[in-house]
């Protein structure tokens, strides 16, 4: 009976208001994916500088939209707010880490992200369902790559004893695999027409524009590193080649 119930199981994945979303952000994801910052950031060629300004920019983004998720009464919304995955919390360790105390007058939204912030607000006032494709866009990209994305911070930056990388660090998720399958299931589970369902993967792509707006804003940062690391290299070839 146990092998015949683990043969019929669906991955809650591969079916419903999930799969809608996998499937209909495919492109939007690959262009995120494909900015000049974050190619530079799996390279190794990122820099705090960059790096710091994306934290900033999201610190906003997370403000704007777990507030909202305070505030509505949109119970789907609710279902899906998961307190595991907050990260206003871990994003101020790391604003006093990069910009010291009282850094929150230091800082300020760049345009993207005041943009970004704009849309949640507008939606969380008056299309409150579609917020699930925030925590979709967001909380999974954040769960699924965070550990790999906070060691090539820490590796590539010279973070010392994990500082600067919380924003990426899900403690109180002891499984992310099982976690994220668990999130799918609820997300499924939710009585919403087709018309909501299908708002809901448009405003996920446009999410997906903010995001990548965000990263076109850092894009002069990773390219600066890059030309820094290049000479460097062709430096050193040089330099050992008159030896």
């Amino acid at each position: 009976m146990s092998v015949t119930t683990a043969e019929t199981t669906v991955n809650p994945r591969k079916e419903g208001l999930a799969r809608q979303l996998d499937d209909g952000t495919r492109k939007s994801h690959s262009m995120a994916q494909n900015t000049a910052f974050v190619q530079g950031f799996f390279k190794g060629l990122s820099n705090k500088t960059s790096y710091s300004n994306l934290l900033t920019s999201l610190y906003f983004v997370y403000t704007a939209m777990e507030g909202a998720f305070e505030q509505t009464t949109e119970e789907s919304v609710k279902l899906m707010d998961d307190k595991e995955l907050r990260r206003v919390d871990a994003l101020g360790v790391d604003m006093e880490y990069f910009y010291g105390q009282g850094w929150e007058s230091k800082i300020q939204p760049s345009p993207a992200a005041k943009k970004y912030v704009d849309r949640i607000e507008e939606v969380a006032r008056d299309q409150p369902k579609l917020l699930i494709a925030h925590q979709y866009t967001r909380y999974l990209g954040d769960l699924f790559g965070g550990a790999m994305m906070g060691n090539m911070a820490s590796k590539s930056l010279g973070l010392t004893d994990g500082k600067g990388s919380d924003f990426y660090k899900f403690d109180d998720i002891e499984d992310s695999t099982d976690f994220i399958t668990q999130w799918y299931a609820k997300l499924n589970s939710l009585d919403l027409t087709e018309e909501e369902k299908v708002a809901i993967v448009d405003e996920a792509n446009l999410v997906f524009a903010f995001n990548v707006e965000i990263l076109q804003e850092l894009e002069g940062s990773a390219m600066k590193s890059f030309f820094s690391f290049a000479w460097k290299s062709l430096k050193e070839k040089f330099t050992s080649a008159l030896v």
